[in-house]
């Protein structure tokens, strides 16, 4: 197993990505805690990994909040002592909408929940990953990165792009304590944020472009697996990933390079 004696943090981990790298960070021999905001999706969670012989807890915070991570991450270390590999995966798409339709208060949600909750994960859990180096992985998007098509996304490809200017920024910094920071990009993959979006008053605006084979040329228009995400956050969590740091990787079947 790849992941064995090791201790990680999945942010984001009651669906999506987030359960499925849980998951999968689990059976390939880490202590998984899960954090998110829903008691009842992260008990499915840490349940279904202690089911099948892994070792799991749950965290219930909000990653914008400083004292609540903080809080968080001391229960990480009071369990298991340490802390080698970090997720930081949670985020919301938050409202989408013309520019001058975009109220100040769901800006800030957005920027606080995406950037800022990125920036508090990681702050807090480097003094312990500092102790015998680690890996982290931060959760961007094509959104912000490579294509710039969905309008009316202003808020949250802006805080994709940022996210990964901060994972190289803070992949340098860690480089002597042997912690690589990167960052993957997703393009359409299968889950449940997309329920979570806010669309309003987007009729009409933009470029409007149709793709009669779809959007993800690898597939036909398929949309990706957060299984398959999953196993790209394993590898740049292992060992197999040991020269590797501040870099974007993009897993989205080609579509950025056809919407872009």
């Amino acid at each position: 197993m790849q992941l064995t004696d090791k201790v990680a943090l999945v942010t984001g981990a009651g669906s999506g990505i987030g359960a499925a790298a849980a998951q999968l960070f689990a059976k390939e021999g880490a202590k998984v805690a899960a954090l998110g905001r829903s008691e009842e999706e992260l008990s499915t969670i840490t349940d279904a990994i202690r089911f099948l012989g892994g070792e799991a807890i749950p965290i219930t915070s909000d990653i914008s909040k400083p004292e609540q991570m903080q809080t968080a991450i001391q229960q990480i270390i009071d369990r298991w002592g340490r802390l080698d590999i970090v997720f930081a995966n949670a985020g919301i798409n938050g409202v989408w909408a013309p520019i001058e339709q975009l109220e100040p208060h769901e800006w800030e949600q957005t920027i606080n929940v995406n950037l800022t909750g990125t920036f508090l994960t990681v702050k807090y859990a480097v003094p312990y990953l500092k102790k015998q180096g680690g890996s982290v992985i931060v959760t961007s998007s094509i959104n912000g990165t490579r294509t710039f098509s969905n309008t009316g996304a202003t808020a949250y490809s802006c805080t994709k792009a940022a996210q990964v200017a901060f994972t190289k920024m803070v992949a340098l910094e860690l480089a002597e304590f042997r912690v690589r920071v990167n960052v993957i990009c997703p393009g359409a993959i299968a889950t449940s944020i997309d329920q979570n979006t806010q669309q309003r008053n987007l009729e009409g605006v933009g470029e409007q472009v149709e793709y009669p084979e779809g959007q993800v040329p690898l597939t036909d228009g398929k949309l990706g697996t957060a299984e398959q995400v999953a196993q790209l956050v394993l590898f740049l969590a292992s060992d197999a990933a040991n020269h590797i740091t501040g870099t974007e990787i993009w897993i989205d079947g080609g579509q950025s390079l056809l919407v872009g």
